[in-house]
């Protein structure tokens, strides 16, 4: 059933199925809850299932300020709390993973599920290097040359041609958003995820790459790695029946003590 609540002065949508423990869906940047469908439809037969439309994707509110992973977990536990949900599951991915990771990291979770999962900075190569100086370079150039709102014009245009396809997508406050949080890097805060992880890679991820994964089994202390054959960083999409088969048994296999 689709919802919608306010949620420290953001009116939020969100999706809730289900009963039992409870699962919470959190998509990848520039998605929303739809992206989860398929996969809640499969989860609502065993589990409390929510789906949630991050401020300023789908049809929840945007921040009113430039948000960091930090709000946006912020946010997460704001909500969790106004539903009383108690110890939950996280399935995460991309971007969702960077909150994921961060929220099981100082919150009680049972389990937690990272899917082509952000957080790790990412190695740049010296082309991106020579974008940003390059656009850095220009830009005192132009504001120097032009007023601002010409000199603003040509930057824009510049940016278009020249950035990524979540930036160029990306409007107003949530491109500053995107500017922060894709330079965030979480590898400190794994070692203090305490729940079983699953972390679960498309083998051609070209977003987040499998030797991210790596590390991110290496640095969390109770972590296991499945890779997807001939798939990228939807995986869950991409192999979908793969996907809820190793879902299903991870999330009804018993904890050891």
């Amino acid at each position: 059933m689709i919802q919608s609540k306010n949620i420290n002065g953001l009116n939020i949508r969100f999706k809730k199925t289900g009963e039992g423990a409870t699962v919470l869906l959190l998509h990848g940047w520039g998605c929303d809850l739809k992206i989860f469908e398929r996969v809640q439809n499969e989860l609502e037969k065993k589990f409390q299932v929510y789906s949630i439309d991050f401020p300023g994707f789908g049809e929840s509110d945007p921040p009113k300020e430039i948000w960091g992973v930090e709000e946006y977990t912020q946010f997460i536990e704001s909500f969790i709390k106004t539903e009383n949900i108690k110890n939950p599951i996280l399935i995460g991915h991309s971007f969702g993973g960077r909150v994921s990771i961060l929220f099981s990291s100082r919150n009680k979770t049972e389990k937690v599920i990272l899917v082509g999962s952000a957080g790790v900075k990412p190695k740049r190569k010296l082309k991106y290097y020579f974008k940003v100086y390059t656009y850095k370079t220009i830009k005192k150039i132009v504001l120097l040359l032009f007023s601002s709102q010409k000199a603003n014009a040509i930057l824009e245009n510049y940016r278009k041609k020249n950035g990524s396809s979540d930036y160029q997508n990306a409007n107003g406050i949530i491109r500053d958003i995107l500017v922060k949080v894709v330079n965030e890097d979480l590898k400190h805060v794994m070692p203090k995820m305490k729940s079983p992880t699953l972390l679960i890679w498309g083998e051609n991820d070209t977003e987040t790459s499998v030797s991210d994964a790596k590390i991110m089994e290496k640095l969390i202390p109770d972590a296991g790695l499945v890779v997807l054959k001939n798939s990228g960083h939807y995986s869950f999409l991409e192999k979908l029946n793969e996907f809820l088969i190793i879902v299903n048994n991870f999330l009804t296999a018993k904890k050891e003590h």
